[in-house]
């Protein structure tokens, strides 16, 4: 039978992890999956991430702004 123990912990100096598990016997061998949560990036912050993206991103709102560049579309004819 396996026998699940989920506990968060903090990183602490020099990488070390501790588990707090009393329910354990002392000598009990065990396997132990570190799982960690990576922040996402906001989109604002994804956009501006490159300079290709700040490029993309900067060329869309310049041919937002330029009525030459809009497509208009009649929603009745479709």
């Amino acid at each position: 039978m396996i026998t699940a123990v989920k506990e968060k912990a903090i990183v602490g100096a020099n990488g070390a992890v501790e588990i707090f598990a009393p329910d354990l016997p002392v000598g009990t061998e065990v396997e132990v999956i570190v799982l960690v949560e990576e922040e996402e990036m906001d989109t604002t912050e994804y956009l501006l991430s490159t300079e290709a993206n700040r490029e993309h991103l900067m060329k869309a709102l310049r041919d937002a702004e330029d009525p030459t560049k809009r497509i208009y579309i009649d929603i009745e004819s479709l």
